[in-house]
């Protein structure tokens, strides 16, 4: 449980639970979420305030790969603190700014205004001992049942890894595609990790194949290639 300055109290969503439900007005007009996003895999992430630098290049960054998350099959929405106003005030002064190879960029996905801190709250991105009023930096990656599948969260001055929440989420579709798990640092086309034997039978036949397509470093550490996937 987690507390907010105004003495209320709510439960902090976790892994693994349905992502909560709101409506919201966003730069795209009004979102009814999970239900308009069935099917399709979510980015929500929260900044903590319009004209902001680094929230500034998250922006450009997630808009830059924005193709490349619709070839996944995901959307992506922004939310903060803020007004509708100063969200659309402020898409019009990112078209005008430069970010390393980044410029003339057209925000396209929605940003939520939650002035009223609805939706940060339901999603516990309110921390009291960072802001009362400002958002920290999460990340919550849902999936096409609408179930929360990870969760980052970043302080305000620290800039998100656009490439990490890529290979986060492929990582999680290739895990639900093939029922396997990925290792340490792994990217697209690496070998994944096959699931651990459960019963000492499984296990005796694990060991007694190793050569049959499969990399058996132990009874419980057993590597093997996928299809490449166009990623």
């Amino acid at each position: 449980m987690y507390e907010f300055s105004d003495n209320c109290t709510k439960p902090m969503p976790l892994i693994g639970d349905n992502a909560p439900a709101f409506t919201a007005r966003t730069t795209n007009g009004t979102v009814n979420f999970p239900d308009d996003y069935a099917g399709k895999w979510v980015i929500l992430f929260s900044h903590p305030s319009d004209f902001t630098p680094i929230c500034t290049t998250e922006f450009m960054t997630f808009q830059s790969m924005i193709d490349d998350f619709h070839k996944l099959n995901t959307e992506i929405i922004g939310l903060s603190v803020g007004t509708l106003t100063g969200h659309l005030a402020w898409i019009e002064a990112i078209r005008n700014l430069k970010f390393g190879d980044l410029h003339d960029i057209h925000i396209t996905f929605p940003i939520i205004d939650d002035m009223t801190m609805s939706v940060a709250r339901k999603y516990g991105m309110i921390h009291p001992h960072a802001s009362d009023t400002a958002t920290v930096r999460a990340v919550f990656i849902i999936d096409p049942n609408g179930v929360i599948r990870l969760i980052l969260y970043y302080p305000a001055s620290v800039g998100r890894n656009m490439d990490e929440i890529r290979r986060a989420l492929i990582a999680l579709q290739t895990s639900d595609k093939y029922h396997v798990s990925t290792p340490a640092n792994w990217k697209p086309n690496d070998d994944v990790v096959a699931p651990a034997p459960a019963t000492t039978a499984q296990m005796d036949a694990r060991l007694n194949n190793r050569n049959r397509g499969l990399d058996v470093q132990a009874w419980f550490l057993t590597f093997r290639k996928l299809p490449k996937q166009k990623n």
